[in-house]
């Protein structure tokens, strides 16, 4: 508790709510129907915007480390869903020029295969297993993105439960290291799914906008595409602060 000038005890001041930018296929597409692809040009030049106004993009789990020192203002988490094998080819050089950090959030259930999900985009590859482990050995973050990439909110529990169960198992074992963060996929959330992720085990959840839950396990994170240059990057960061609440417990 905070104690103001007529010494009251108060309620500690909430802090802004962390900035997590949402990444997903860094490569040359122009066929694009989601605007979910970023060249690797312009990824560049989105970060390079970050490190010279001092601000250095790191893993999810280093924010909130750094934030539960009371730290972590001149950091933004940087996210990358579905394990796209450009990932490895156009995105990671980018970050160790930067000496940047990320969470990669990968597909246990669907390695080496394609974003099948997607019906109206192009086949794009996903990483493999050897893949994977290029990236946690470079120093990036993996976490899980659930087993096949099914919507959590549309599932029956054993589903749910597979999907989040299971694919933490099967990463683990496949980096022989623990796997702590997890990122709902479609974005999509509810109660229920929240649940199902604490309970097997991760410290964290990525959402995009989690509505009116919130906490560690309910991160609220902003995507960032192909037309974010300077101006848009800004009004982006201005704009999540301003219009998200703070996260509970952050």
């Amino acid at each position: 508790m905070a104690v103001d000038s007529a010494g009251t005890r108060t309620a500690p001041r909430p802090r802004p709510v962390p900035w997590v930018a949402m990444y997903h296929s860094v490569t040359d597409c122009p066929d694009d129907p989601y605007r979910i692809t970023v060249t690797p040009d312009r990824l560049e030049r989105q970060l390079r915007w970050l490190a010279v106004r001092g601000v250095r993009g790191v893993s999810v789990a280093e924010l909130l480390a750094a934030r539960a020192r009371g730290e972590g203002r001149r950091l933004v988490g940087l996210t990358f869903d579905d394990g796209y094998a450009d990932f490895v080819d156009h995105a990671l050089p980018v970050l160790r020029r930067l000496d940047f950090g990320a969470t990669l959030f990968v597909l246990p259930g669907r390695l080496g295969g394609d974003n099948a999900w997607d019906p109206l985009g192009p086949r794009k590859p996903l990483l493999t297993a050897d893949g994977i482990r290029q990236a946690a050995r470079a120093g990036i973050e993996i976490g899980s993105h659930g087993l096949t990439h099914l919507d959590l909110t549309t599932v029956d529990d054993l589903r749910l439960k597979t999907e989040v169960v299971e694919s933490r198992a099967a990463l683990e074992d496949l980096l022989g290291a623990p796997v702590d963060g997890f990122c709902y996929p479609y974005g999509t959330l509810h109660p229920r799914a929240v649940e199902a992720v604490r309970g097997a085990g991760y410290r964290y959840a990525c959402a995009i906008d989690p509505g009116p839950l919130t906490g560690p396990f309910a991160l609220p994170r902003v995507h960032v595409g192909q037309n974010d240059d300077a101006v848009r990057l800004f009004l982006k960061y201005r704009l999540h602060r301003l219009r998200r609440r703070p996260v509970e417990g952050l």
